[in-house]
């Protein structure tokens, strides 16, 4: 997992007092391709806003605190079912805004397998199968 940009100057501005710094909701997202730490909410290879695909609140769903540098999802995390090809997802973000192409993305990752999304495919991650790991 890796912070992205913007999340690193929003912490830093809240550490130091200059700035502080809530993030609200937050929701899940799927990417095709590395978001990179300079992805935004608009720009971070997310899957296309069709077949249904949707960002998912995550609210609610990493109810037990980090401990020894992880969290993991202690409620399942669910998207809609695929009423089309969603193509290859290959890595997950983390935004501030339920709107395709929009808000602010706070952190990235690559998923430990890549799955290709069908339509008919309800993509899912079970309890304890998204963890996130800081270091």
């Amino acid at each position: 997992m890796s912070l992205s940009n913007f999340a690193e100057l929003e912490i830093l501005d809240h550490i130091f007092g200059v700035g502080a710094w809530t993030p609200g909701t937050l929701y899940m997202c799927l990417c095709t391709a590395d978001p990179t730490d300079a992805g935004t909410g608009a720009a971070m290879n997310e899957v296309t806003d069709a077949g249904a695909y949707a960002r998912v609140d995550i609210s609610g769903c990493f109810g037990t605190a980090a401990a020894a540098g992880t969290i993991s999802n202690d409620a399942a995390i669910t998207f809609p079912e695929a009423t089309d090809s969603w193509g290859t997802v290959t890595h997950f973000a983390i935004c501030d805004s339920d709107t395709h192409g929009a808000g602010n993305m706070v952190l990235h990752g690559a998923l430990t397998q890549s799955k290709t999304i069908s339509s008919g495919d309800t993509p899912r991650f079970s309890i304890g199968e998204f963890d996130l790991a800081a270091d």
